[in-house]
């Protein structure tokens, strides 16, 4: 029965999926409330499905567990801990008395408090906290079952959620009820349903009326900008959840940090990604990585709201064509956004993402049609294999470097369909020759140099060419090796490791011994590659 009201939960929600969406009020969103809620509940259920077990307990721990996997936005995670609290209610247990089934809908309101640094009323919180009140009280009925007790939680759903606007002005402002409330009691429905109706067809299950839509909210973007949406998860050993929490919360906000000493979930907002990620992977691995510049979106949602354009539609390219890349360093995570990419994951040399990784960026952006840009020759083969796995129409857009990367978004023309920015894309990669410069880490003998441990060593489209002590002789002789007079511009995307004067002496060099080419300089972050060269 368990198994079924999660089932039928997701149905639910499914078909209400883009009702939920429309009452976003935040103008930055890091995802629509609905799809994050939706695509965390599927990751919750992915694995019950075809799962042989029938105790409670196990179920409700495979359901936990795959919540903190695949928790999306601030309400996929807040979500995530409503299961973890459920779970942690009822473990060990193969069976619910309906006081028991109570008590874990108030266990799992507990546990999503927890997780909120800031609790705020009149969202998801609130109607899960309401939830789990209005089920234990139906369960002191001497009748009472477990059709009852959810009943009772669905009704206290959503009483709480025709409360919310007046608790948060914001929501009044909008004319809405919270999303995120909404699409719990959304959830708590779909339960009720599959429990009540047992031979109900949940494939067919359909929206009831819809609710209004969001209406504009007048938010001015920060002088400092909104920041970016950072999310990925951390595996470990022996992780300090609280640690991590107070050193994540230190460089953001809107933090939620969630998970157990094997595996926990950030969240969180904030204006320097690479600070975050850095610090965060001085606890263990990172996985699932993507960041989102919401300043952008919100510089969209300005433009596109004083032009008339309604909020639902406000990212929809005319070409219907979405971008995915793997990019690594904050420069260039600006660089990608700003020329159009819709998700970034986090990757590229010594840090290859997996494929699950880019198929969940691929599954977060709103269109059918998506262009994977790799960006790195080792990253290529595991996004092949996106293509086969997605749903949607995937292509592979075989950048093997950054500057390949760069070329073929300013090659990207939104009002073009998939199969022209494809041929574009690839044609503009072709004319794009990569330097990286970086230094080599043990001794070693290729293409017969012999290079020592600490050499500037330069690598010409994934080539090893050219060794040395100097970074502008070795720029110069790859420069050289590439006959220069056929190119007009050198692009020096600057990593971590380069101070300011060796960047402004590896350009003085470069401009002094190839007078006819235009030097520019741009941020990029990147690890590990103290200059990366685009040369067109």
């Amino acid at each position: 029965m368990l198994k079924r009201a999660l089932l039928g939960s997701l149905s639910w929600l499914a078909a209400h999926q883009e009702e939920v969406n429309r009452l976003n009020v935040f103008p930055v969103p890091d995802g629509d409330t609905g799809t994050n809620m939706l695509l965390t509940l599927q990751s919750a259920v992915e694995d019950i499905k075809d799962s042989p077990a029938t105790e409670v307990g196990k179920i409700a721990r495979i359901t936990a567990h795959g919540a903190l996997m695949g928790a999306r936005g601030n309400s996929g995670v807040i979500l995530s801990q409503i299961f973890r609290g459920f779970g942690n209610a009822v473990q060990n247990k193969t069976e619910l008395k309906p006081s028991e089934l109570a008590n874990a809908f108030e266990e799992a309101a507990n546990a999503a408090y927890r997780a909120v640094i800031k609790p705020t009323e009149g969202t998801i919180l609130t109607v899960a906290r309401e939830a789990g009140r209005a089920a234990t009280a139906a369960a002191q009925d001497p009748n009472a079952t477990a059709a009852s007790v959810i009943k009772a939680a669905a009704q206290g759903a959503k009483a709480a959620v025709e409360k919310t606007p007046s608790q948060l002005q914001i929501l009044r402002e909008a004319g809405v009820v919270d999303a995120g409330g909404y699409g719990l009691q959304i959830m708590i429905e779909g339960m009720l349903k599959s429990v009540e109706e047992a031979g109900v067809d949940l494939d067919k299950i359909v929206p009831s009326a819809k609710l209004p839509a969001a209406a504009q909210v007048s938010m001015e973007l920060p002088e400092e900008g909104w920041g970016y949406c950072t999310e990925f998860l951390i595996e470990g050993k022996d992780l300090d959840v609280e640690r991590i929490r107070e050193e994540i919360a230190a460089l953001g906000n809107s933090v939620l940090v969630v998970g157990e000493p094997e595996l926990v979930k950030v969240h969180v907002h904030t204006d320097d990604p690479s600070r975050v990620i850095g610090l965060a992977s001085g606890h263990g691995s990172l996985v699932k990585l993507n960041v989102g510049d919401m300043s952008t979106q919100h510089k969209r949602i300005l433009e596109q709201s004083a032009n008339g354009v309604s909020q639902a539609h406000q990212e929809r390219r005319p070409n219907g064509v979405g971008v995915v890349a793997v990019v690594a360093g904050r420069g260039l995570v600006e660089i990608f956004l700003g020329l159009g990419v819709d998700a970034i994951v986090e990757g590229g040399q010594t840090m290859n993402p997996s494929t699950q990784d880019m198929l969940e960026a691929v599954k977060q952006v709103p269109y059918d049609d998506v262009l994977l840009l790799p960006n790195n020759k080792n990253v290529v083969p595991a996004a092949e294999q996106v293509v086969g796995l997605s749903d949607k129409n995937v292509r592979i857009v075989h950048t093997h470097s950054i500057p390949q990367g760069v070329a073929a978004m300013v090659a990207f023309n939104p009002e073009r369909p998939l199969k022209d920015n494809l041929k574009a894309m690839e044609e503009a990669v072709a004319h794009v020759q990569t330097i990286e410069v970086t230094h080599a880490v043990r001794d070693t003998r290729s293409n017969g140099m012999r290079v020592k441990k600490g050499d500037v060593i330069a690598l010409i489209n994934d080539h090893l060419k050219h060794a040395g002590r100097d970074y502008g002789q070795v720029v110069k002789e790859s420069l050289e090796d590439l006959k220069p007079d056929k190119y007009e511009l050198v692009t020096i995307y600057r990593g971590e490791g380069a101070s300011d004067q060796d960047t402004d002496t590896l350009s003085e060099a470069i401009k002094g011994s190839f007078p006819a080419l235009e030097v520019e300089v741009q941020p990029g972050g990147q690890e590990h590659y103290p200059f990366i060269l685009s040369v067109e």
